[in-house]
Protein backbone atom coordinates (compact mmCIF):
# COMPACT_ATOMS: atom_id res chain seq x y z
CA UNK A 1 0.00 0.00 0.00
CA UNK A 2 1.46 3.32 -1.11
CA UNK A 3 1.46 6.53 -0.04
CA UNK A 4 -1.18 7.47 -2.64
CA UNK A 5 -4.96 8.22 -1.77
CA UNK A 6 -6.81 5.25 -0.84
CA UNK A 7 -10.09 5.37 -0.29
CA UNK A 8 -12.30 1.92 1.96
CA UNK A 9 -13.34 0.95 -1.41
CA UNK A 10 -9.66 0.62 -2.96
CA UNK A 11 -8.80 -0.95 0.25
CA UNK A 12 -11.39 -3.83 0.17
CA UNK A 13 -10.51 -3.80 -3.66
CA UNK A 14 -6.15 -4.47 -2.94
CA UNK A 15 -6.93 -6.78 0.21
CA UNK A 16 -9.10 -9.34 -1.57
CA UNK A 17 -7.07 -9.44 -3.89
CA UNK A 18 -4.02 -10.16 -1.43
CA UNK A 19 -5.77 -12.52 1.08
CA UNK A 20 -6.66 -14.39 -2.58
CA UNK A 21 -3.37 -15.08 -3.34
CA UNK A 22 -2.05 -15.96 0.23
CA UNK A 23 -5.23 -18.66 0.12
CA UNK A 24 -7.68 -17.11 2.73
CA UNK A 25 -10.71 -18.69 2.56
CA UNK A 26 -13.23 -15.73 2.58
CA UNK A 27 -10.70 -13.13 1.02
CA UNK A 28 -13.81 -9.74 0.44
CA UNK A 29 -15.33 -10.84 3.79
CA UNK A 30 -12.01 -11.09 5.77
CA UNK A 31 -10.80 -7.47 4.01
CA UNK A 32 -14.01 -5.93 4.69
CA UNK A 33 -14.23 -6.66 8.65
CA UNK A 34 -10.84 -6.39 9.22
CA UNK A 35 -11.19 -2.63 7.41
CA UNK A 36 -14.46 -0.99 9.49
CA UNK A 37 -12.82 -2.56 12.65
CA UNK A 38 -9.51 -0.72 11.58
CA UNK A 39 -11.82 2.34 11.04
CA UNK A 40 -14.25 2.03 14.06
CA UNK A 41 -17.13 1.97 11.56
CA UNK A 42 -19.53 -0.79 10.81
CA UNK A 43 -19.19 -2.54 7.47
CA UNK A 44 -22.23 -0.77 5.72
CA UNK A 45 -19.75 2.29 6.16
CA UNK A 46 -17.51 1.07 3.96
CA UNK A 47 -20.10 1.41 0.83
CA UNK A 48 -21.93 4.57 2.67
CA UNK A 49 -18.43 5.87 2.09
CA UNK A 50 -16.66 4.62 -0.07
CA UNK A 51 -14.89 7.35 -1.56
CA UNK A 52 -13.60 9.41 1.88
CA UNK A 53 -10.06 9.32 2.11
CA UNK A 54 -8.45 6.65 4.62
CA UNK A 55 -6.07 8.15 6.82
CA UNK A 56 -2.28 7.05 7.17
CA UNK A 57 -3.04 5.81 11.10
CA UNK A 58 -5.83 4.09 9.34
CA UNK A 59 -3.90 2.45 7.00
CA UNK A 60 -1.66 1.49 9.33
CA UNK A 61 -4.10 -0.10 11.65
CA UNK A 62 -5.55 -2.08 9.01
CA UNK A 63 -1.81 -2.90 7.34
CA UNK A 64 -0.98 -4.72 10.20
CA UNK A 65 -4.49 -6.92 10.59
CA UNK A 66 -3.79 -7.90 6.71
CA UNK A 67 -0.13 -8.98 7.62
CA UNK A 68 -0.84 -11.46 10.46
CA UNK A 69 -4.45 -12.76 8.76
CA UNK A 70 -2.04 -13.58 5.66
CA UNK A 71 0.89 -14.82 7.63
CA UNK A 72 0.01 -15.98 10.81
CA UNK A 73 -3.76 -17.04 9.70
CA UNK A 74 -5.76 -16.24 13.03
CA UNK A 75 -9.68 -16.09 12.77
CA UNK A 76 -10.73 -13.37 11.98
CA UNK A 77 -12.55 -13.23 15.48
CA UNK A 78 -9.28 -13.37 17.24
CA UNK A 79 -7.91 -10.26 15.33
CA UNK A 80 -11.59 -8.13 16.06
CA UNK A 81 -12.11 -9.77 19.36
CA UNK A 82 -15.58 -9.92 18.95
CA UNK A 83 -17.76 -12.50 17.25
CA UNK A 84 -21.62 -12.66 16.11
CA UNK A 85 -23.84 -15.56 17.49
CA UNK A 86 -27.64 -15.44 17.47
CA UNK A 87 -27.62 -12.12 16.58
CA UNK A 88 -25.81 -11.15 19.51
CA UNK A 89 -22.19 -9.75 19.80
CA UNK A 90 -19.53 -11.68 21.74
CA UNK A 91 -16.20 -11.01 23.17
CA UNK A 92 -13.73 -13.60 21.95
CA UNK A 93 -9.88 -14.41 22.36
CA UNK A 94 -7.71 -17.68 22.21
CA UNK A 95 -9.46 -19.08 25.37
CA UNK A 96 -12.54 -20.11 23.76
CA UNK A 97 -13.82 -21.78 20.45
CA UNK A 98 -14.91 -18.83 18.12
CA UNK A 99 -18.93 -19.58 17.83
CA UNK A 100 -20.05 -21.04 14.38
CA UNK A 101 -22.99 -20.69 12.76
CA UNK A 102 -23.94 -24.66 12.61
CA UNK A 103 -23.98 -24.27 16.52
CA UNK A 104 -27.57 -22.17 16.29
CA UNK A 105 -28.70 -25.51 15.36
CA UNK A 106 -28.01 -26.95 19.13
CA UNK A 107 -29.88 -23.44 20.78
CA UNK A 108 -32.77 -24.23 18.22
CA UNK A 109 -33.21 -27.76 19.31
CA UNK A 110 -32.68 -27.13 22.97
CA UNK A 111 -35.28 -24.30 22.81
CA UNK A 112 -38.08 -26.66 21.30
CA UNK A 113 -38.30 -28.20 24.39
CA UNK A 114 -38.73 -25.00 26.77
CA UNK A 115 -36.41 -26.03 29.33
CA UNK A 116 -36.70 -24.20 32.60
CA UNK A 117 -33.25 -25.70 34.27
CA UNK A 118 -30.63 -25.93 32.05
CA UNK A 119 -27.23 -27.51 32.11
CA UNK A 120 -24.80 -26.78 29.86
CA UNK A 121 -21.08 -27.99 29.50
CA UNK A 122 -18.23 -26.39 28.13
CA UNK A 123 -19.57 -22.93 28.21
CA UNK A 124 -16.53 -21.58 26.47
CA UNK A 125 -17.47 -17.43 25.32
CA UNK A 126 -21.02 -18.05 26.77
CA UNK A 127 -22.70 -18.12 23.54
CA UNK A 128 -24.86 -20.89 24.11
CA UNK A 129 -25.69 -19.95 27.59
CA UNK A 130 -26.51 -16.47 26.75
CA UNK A 131 -29.21 -17.21 23.14
CA UNK A 132 -30.92 -19.99 25.90
CA UNK A 133 -31.07 -17.01 28.68
CA UNK A 134 -32.02 -13.96 26.15
CA UNK A 135 -34.81 -16.31 24.39
CA UNK A 136 -35.94 -18.01 28.13
CA UNK A 137 -36.27 -15.21 30.23
CA UNK A 138 -37.68 -17.36 33.09
CA UNK A 139 -34.83 -20.35 33.05
CA UNK A 140 -32.08 -21.05 35.38
CA UNK A 141 -28.57 -22.06 33.92
CA UNK A 142 -25.97 -24.04 35.53
CA UNK A 143 -22.92 -23.98 32.94
CA UNK A 144 -19.22 -25.26 33.58
CA UNK A 145 -16.07 -25.05 31.73
CA UNK A 146 -12.48 -26.43 32.64
CA UNK A 147 -10.95 -23.48 31.33
CA UNK A 148 -10.84 -20.43 33.85
CA UNK A 149 -10.07 -17.88 31.18
CA UNK A 150 -13.24 -19.35 29.32
CA UNK A 151 -15.09 -19.20 32.23
CA UNK A 152 -14.31 -15.56 33.05
CA UNK A 153 -14.83 -13.94 29.35
CA UNK A 154 -18.01 -16.15 29.58
CA UNK A 155 -19.12 -14.34 32.22
CA UNK A 156 -18.15 -11.16 31.08
CA UNK A 157 -20.37 -12.06 28.07
CA UNK A 158 -23.32 -12.99 29.95
CA UNK A 159 -23.05 -9.82 32.00
CA UNK A 160 -22.96 -7.31 28.91
CA UNK A 161 -26.01 -8.90 27.25
CA UNK A 162 -27.53 -8.64 30.68
CA UNK A 163 -28.30 -12.36 32.05
CA UNK A 164 -25.61 -12.61 33.82
CA UNK A 165 -27.59 -13.09 36.98
CA UNK A 166 -29.52 -15.94 35.61
CA UNK A 167 -25.93 -17.87 34.64
CA UNK A 168 -24.44 -19.65 37.34
CA UNK A 169 -20.73 -20.24 35.83
CA UNK A 170 -18.16 -22.93 37.27
CA UNK A 171 -15.04 -23.98 36.74
CA UNK A 172 -15.16 -27.63 36.35
CA UNK A 173 -14.43 -30.86 34.35
CA UNK A 174 -17.79 -32.14 32.45
CA UNK A 175 -20.85 -32.63 34.80
CA UNK A 176 -18.93 -32.08 37.97
CA UNK A 177 -20.19 -29.46 40.10
CA UNK A 178 -23.05 -29.06 38.00
CA UNK A 179 -25.75 -30.90 40.18
CA UNK A 180 -29.20 -32.41 39.13
CA UNK A 181 -32.57 -32.33 38.35
CA UNK A 182 -32.57 -30.41 35.37
CA UNK A 183 -34.63 -30.50 32.17
CA UNK A 184 -31.81 -30.05 29.99
CA UNK A 185 -28.40 -31.02 29.59
CA UNK A 186 -26.70 -29.25 26.54
CA UNK A 187 -22.83 -29.49 24.99
CA UNK A 188 -20.83 -28.61 22.04
CA UNK A 189 -18.08 -30.67 23.35
CA UNK A 190 -14.68 -31.38 21.06
CA UNK A 191 -15.46 -34.05 18.90
CA UNK A 192 -12.14 -34.23 16.37
CA UNK A 193 -10.13 -37.02 16.44
CA UNK A 194 -6.79 -37.00 17.46
CA UNK A 195 -5.24 -38.08 14.36
CA UNK A 196 -7.11 -35.29 12.57
CA UNK A 197 -5.76 -32.48 14.45
CA UNK A 198 -2.88 -31.57 12.17
CA UNK A 199 -5.02 -31.96 8.96
CA UNK A 200 -7.29 -28.73 10.06
CA UNK A 201 -7.27 -25.30 8.62
CA UNK A 202 -4.72 -22.89 9.95
CA UNK A 203 -7.41 -21.01 11.83
CA UNK A 204 -8.90 -23.65 13.27
CA UNK A 205 -5.60 -24.96 14.60
CA UNK A 206 -5.57 -21.08 16.73
CA UNK A 207 -8.37 -22.54 18.53
CA UNK A 208 -7.92 -24.32 22.12
CA UNK A 209 -6.93 -27.52 21.69
CA UNK A 210 -8.94 -28.69 24.78
CA UNK A 211 -12.09 -27.54 22.97
CA UNK A 212 -11.41 -29.73 19.27
CA UNK A 213 -9.40 -32.62 20.74
CA UNK A 214 -12.34 -35.68 20.88
CA UNK A 215 -9.79 -37.88 21.26
CA UNK A 216 -8.95 -41.54 19.36
CA UNK A 217 -12.56 -41.60 17.42
CA UNK A 218 -13.60 -37.97 18.64
CA UNK A 219 -16.19 -39.08 20.99
CA UNK A 220 -14.38 -39.16 24.68
CA UNK A 221 -16.33 -36.16 26.28
CA UNK A 222 -19.32 -37.16 24.36
CA UNK A 223 -19.50 -40.60 25.61
CA UNK A 224 -18.94 -39.18 29.58
CA UNK A 225 -21.60 -37.02 29.25
CA UNK A 226 -23.79 -39.64 27.47
CA UNK A 227 -22.82 -41.66 30.64
CA UNK A 228 -23.35 -39.01 33.21
CA UNK A 229 -26.60 -37.47 31.69
CA UNK A 230 -29.13 -39.80 33.70
CA UNK A 231 -27.66 -38.70 37.18
CA UNK A 232 -27.90 -34.92 35.80
CA UNK A 233 -31.56 -35.03 34.36
CA UNK A 234 -34.75 -35.25 35.86
CA UNK A 235 -37.07 -37.89 34.84
CA UNK A 236 -37.84 -37.27 30.96
CA UNK A 237 -34.91 -34.71 31.01
CA UNK A 238 -32.95 -33.88 27.65
CA UNK A 239 -29.55 -34.12 26.45
CA UNK A 240 -28.53 -32.54 23.15
CA UNK A 241 -25.19 -32.79 21.66
CA UNK A 242 -23.04 -30.55 18.90
CA UNK A 243 -21.67 -33.74 17.08
CA UNK A 244 -19.33 -34.28 13.67
CA UNK A 245 -20.38 -34.92 10.51
CA UNK A 246 -19.99 -39.24 10.32
CA UNK A 247 -20.65 -39.61 14.07
CA UNK A 248 -24.64 -39.66 14.24
CA UNK A 249 -24.74 -43.42 14.72
CA UNK A 250 -22.00 -44.04 16.98
CA UNK A 251 -23.44 -41.68 19.28
CA UNK A 252 -27.09 -42.68 19.36
CA UNK A 253 -26.09 -46.21 19.93
CA UNK A 254 -24.43 -44.85 23.07
CA UNK A 255 -27.11 -42.84 23.92
CA UNK A 256 -29.69 -45.60 23.61
CA UNK A 257 -27.25 -48.08 25.23
CA UNK A 258 -26.99 -45.58 28.83
CA UNK A 259 -31.02 -46.11 28.71
CA UNK A 260 -32.22 -43.06 26.12
CA UNK A 261 -35.90 -44.30 25.73
CA UNK A 262 -36.17 -41.74 22.81
CA UNK A 263 -33.17 -40.39 20.30
CA UNK A 264 -32.80 -38.29 16.85
CA UNK A 265 -30.09 -36.74 15.06
CA UNK A 266 -31.07 -32.91 14.09
CA UNK A 267 -29.39 -31.44 10.65
CA UNK A 268 -27.84 -27.78 10.39
CA UNK A 269 -28.36 -25.46 7.47
CA UNK A 270 -26.12 -27.35 5.19
CA UNK A 271 -27.66 -30.92 5.75
CA UNK A 272 -25.17 -32.21 7.95
CA UNK A 273 -26.54 -34.01 11.17
CA UNK A 274 -25.34 -32.15 13.56
CA UNK A 275 -27.33 -32.47 16.69
CA UNK A 276 -27.90 -35.34 18.99
CA UNK A 277 -30.90 -36.05 20.81
CA UNK A 278 -31.79 -38.40 23.63
CA UNK A 279 -34.31 -38.49 26.05
CA UNK A 280 -33.75 -40.16 29.66
CA UNK A 281 -35.52 -41.36 32.86
CA UNK A 282 -39.04 -43.33 33.69
CA UNK A 283 -41.21 -40.65 32.03
CA UNK A 284 -39.28 -41.53 29.15
CA UNK A 285 -39.68 -44.90 29.20
CA UNK A 286 -43.71 -44.63 29.88
CA UNK A 287 -44.00 -42.90 27.10
CA UNK A 288 -41.98 -45.39 24.80
CA UNK A 289 -44.46 -48.18 26.07
CA UNK A 290 -47.56 -46.18 26.11
CA UNK A 291 -47.12 -46.00 22.43
CA UNK A 292 -46.42 -49.82 22.25
CA UNK A 293 -50.14 -51.12 24.29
Amino acid sequence: MSDKVWTPLELVRWTTGYFKDNGIPSPRLDAEILLAYALGVARIELYTAFDRPVEAAERDRFRELVRERAQKRPPVAYLTGTREFWSQTFKVNEAVLVPRPETETLVRETLAREPRRIAEVGVGSGAISAALALELPEAEIVATDTSPEAVELARENLASLGVGDRCDLRCADATERIGSDFDVLVSNPPYIRTADLPSLPPEVQHEPRAALDGGEDGLDLIRRLVEAAPGVLRPGGWLLLEIGAGQGDAVIEAMRSAGAADTALCPDLAGIDRVAVARYGQAAVETVEAGKS
